[in-house]
């Protein structure tokens, strides 16, 4: 595909469309701007298929990346006002029910990341999702939440901490 075969593209999107499309609808919510996201997505991978390095990571986790980032961008386009965690994105992070993307990722690992989350008292979760799933900045955060820089950035931290302890002591057992 990077050097220009056709059938390579044509393969490459049949893989694929279900998945990134799939990815955008479950962030953005509608079938509409899905399927553009989806078509951006796939024009940005063509263009940047010379450059793709795969000792960075697999060709599906860089498709699936850059559709996420197209989709949360299409969010920001479309909403004039900061995302609240306790939209429909979020309750569905913390529901036990499997969400498109998480194909990727085995139900263990989704089981396992929701438990860990619901353990985080809620200033801390609150900032980790933003920052994580929504990739608003802290300084975004901090002027969204009320609260000074630093401790947005400390919210972060710890929560991301308390998420990989609660992950390995998980493992351990």
């Amino acid at each position: 595909m990077a050097v220009g075969d056709d059938r390579a593209g044509l393969t490459f999107v049949r893989r694929y469309q279900r998945r990134l499309y799939g990815l955008a609808l479950g962030i953005v919510g509608d079938a509409g701007d899905a399927e553009d996201v989806a078509q951006e997505a796939f024009i940005r991978i063509f263009r940047h298929a010379p450059v793709f390095d795969a000792r960075r990571g697999s060709v599906s986790t860089w498709a699936l990346t850059i559709t996420r980032n197209l989709a949360i961008d299409s969010i920001r386009v479309r909403r004039g006002v900061p995302t609240d965690p306790d939209d429909r994105v979020f309750v569905e992070l913390t529901s036990t029910e499997r969400q498109p993307d998480a194909a990727a990722v085995t139900r263990d690992e989704i089981v396992r990341l929701r438990s860990a989350l619901a353990r985080l008292p809620l200033d801390q979760r609150r900032v980790v999702v933003l920052a994580a799933l929504y990739g608003r900045t802290a300084a975004d955060i901090a002027e969204g939440e009320s609260i000074p820089l630093g401790t947005a950035k400390s919210r972060i931290r710890i929560g991301m901490a308390k998420l990989r302890e609660g992950a390995a002591i998980e493992d351990a057992l």
